[in-house]
């Protein structure tokens, strides 16, 4: 495996703070997660405008044959990409470690192991209860990333909430997708 996302997990271990206990919230648009003095600084909004949902949590990460580390990692929803949800690994000065892959594997991989490819998803059990098992890969390697079930459970209730299964297709803007697909190769 070469060294590359090791040393970028590794680099982020250091410099990352512990979040503490999961917290579920709502926001009316992305707001970048920031360490500031060593504290998780976030801007939880609630309205009937809510377009993205954030589950802030801490991950359990083993990659090649390296100790676990636990870092701060958070699943974001937005209504404008109803399929997908994006997994950011760290938060640092340097920035964050993005996955983004569909929300119905993330449903699924709750009750039984899915994926093929890039991002495979399995519940397990733990000491602690419930968990859920996320491997990444990409051609520099694998990562194991386990969280608690709970909060990836509520974060999912929140998020079927803002965009109920079956209405995923009045969310998407198909003017602004066309206008980015003509416009690609300018």
């Amino acid at each position: 495996m070469s060294g590359s996302l090791l040393g970028n997990l590794s680099y982020i271990s250091r410099q990352v703070t512990a979040t503490g206990a999961p917290r579920l919230f709502r926001t009316r648009v992305a707001i970048p997660q920031t360490l500031l003095n060593g504290q998780k600084m976030t801007q939880p909004f609630s309205s009937a405008a809510d377009t993205t949902v954030t589950c802030e949590l801490d991950v359990h990460v083993i990659v090649g044959g390296e100790p676990q580390v636990t870092l701060p990692a958070a699943f974001h929803y937005h209504c404008a990409d109803p399929y997908a949800v994006r997994l950011s690994i760290g938060a640092t000065s340097s920035g964050t470690v993005d996955w983004v892959f569909a929300l119905s594997l993330l449903k699924m991989g709750l009750g039984r192991p899915v994926g093929e490819g890039n991002v495979l998803v399995s519940p397990r059990r733990s000491s602690h209860g419930p968990v859920v098992r996320i491997v990444v890969r990409s051609r520099l390697g694998a990562a194991v990333l386990d969280m608690m079930a709970s909060p990836v459970a509520e974060f999912l209730d929140r998020a079927e909430e803002l965009v109920p299964a079956g209405t995923e297709g009045h969310h998407i803007d198909i003017d602004r997708i066309a206008t980015l697909l003509l416009t690609a190769d300018e």
